[in-house]
């Protein structure tokens, strides 16, 4: 199966960004229209014509400093289209122009409204589709794993089902700060403070860059980070020193950072949520989807993990269609049917 090239919109403009949002529509499936003689005459112009179907929105990783909507996972993708769900594809604004308080979350929420004011449905009429705004969830890897869990709290009407693949948590646990050492020899020596301030220049504030954390590029080609730009530079830099979490929300104002962190917002109304995590993860350790997990289990919320052995950090950019660690992740996207259904025509 071929995707073809997604529709691309703007979905907010704040401060010179324009920020965008990839749509990937379901193939209309005929068998899954009711027969035309049980509708009445205004069904049935919709059953000929509109497709209602769920939104799922998937939200690439980067360390909340690199990535693009194009960096995510064609598989997943095509998975999901599988299961009849539209899937939204957001970018965001990146750090540490703007923090991760006010620049991502606040992105990917404003993203949530925008879907479930009805924006979203203006594009989809004239393609056949209309979103089922009850029964909307969220998924993303890394830091998009993150932003998928921050659309449970805080917001007006949280999402249906949140699926985290190895997604950043527990802020304040010490492997936050800690360095990576086999992130450092990746690194030139002795790059220059002047050159990786640049990024803090950059105006506006960027919403993609030239490669993710998993080494993808648009084009879906895995290589290395370009250390001549700042921006990939600067990343590296901070996850290396485990300076991450500082660099991108200044907590003096909170510390504990219960604004941000998923674990410290899990009650019993949180959404039903599902986690993957690598069991060799050494970017963002499994302990730490696994303090979730007993938390999100501690206040009833309807959950479930998956383990996956052998896997480090972003295998969901490298997985190969039908291995052990497909269909284990799969899983994920199962608990999320399992909420949400199938998209279903009207």
């Amino acid at each position: 199966m071929s995707l073809e090239i997604p529709l691309t919109v703007v979905y907010k403009e704040i401060n010179g960004s324009r920020i965008t949002t990839d749509l990937y529509l379901p193939t209309h499936s005929p068998e899954q229209k009711h027969p035309v003689g049980a509708l009445s005459q205004t069904q049935q112009l919709e059953s000929t014509f509109t497709r209602l179907t769920d939104p799922v929105i998937n939200i690439h990783g980067g360390a909340f400093m690199l990535g693009h909507s194009r960096m995510v996972s064609l598989p997943q993708v095509e998975d999901c289209l599988g299961r009849g769900w539209i899937v939204v594809v957001p970018n965001h604004r990146l750090c540490p122009g703007v923090n991760i308080l006010e620049g991502p979350m606040q992105d990917i929420r404003d993203l949530l409204t925008w879907i479930q004011d009805g924006q979203l449905d203006k594009i989809l009429s004239t393609h056949g589709y209309r979103a089922d705004l009850d029964n909307i969830a969220a998924f993303g890897t890394s830091s998009g794993g993150h932003l998928a869990l921050s659309l449970g709290f805080d917001v007006p009407k949280p999402v249906k089902a949140i699926l985290s693949l190895y997604g950043a948590v527990h802020f304040t646990d010490a492997a936050w700060r800690t360095p990576l050492p086999h992130v450092a020899k990746k690194l030139p020596p002795n790059l220059p403070e002047e050159f990786l301030n640049k990024i803090y220049e950059e105006y506006p504030v960027p919403t993609d860059s030239s490669v993710s954390l998993e080494g993808q590029t648009e084009s879906g080609v895995s290589k290395g980070p370009d250390f001549s730009k700042p921006r990939d530079a600067f990343a590296f830099t901070q996850i290396a020193s485990g300076n991450v979490i500082d660099t991108i929300y200044p907590s003096k104002e909170d510390p504990e950072m219960r604004r941000i962190d998923p674990v410290l917002n899990v009650d019993s109304q949180f959404p039903p949520t599902y986690i993957v995590h690598g069991v060799a993860d050494t970017m963002v350790p499994i302990g730490l989807s696994r303090v979730l997990f007993e938390k999100l289990k501690e206040c009833g919320v309807k959950c479930g993990m998956t383990e996956v052995p052998d896997e480090e950090h972003t295998f969901a950019a490298m997985m190969k269609v039908g291995s052990k660690t497909w269909w284990l992740q799969r899983e994920g996207f199962d608990f999320l049917e399992g909420i949400i259904g199938k998209g279903s025509t009207v």
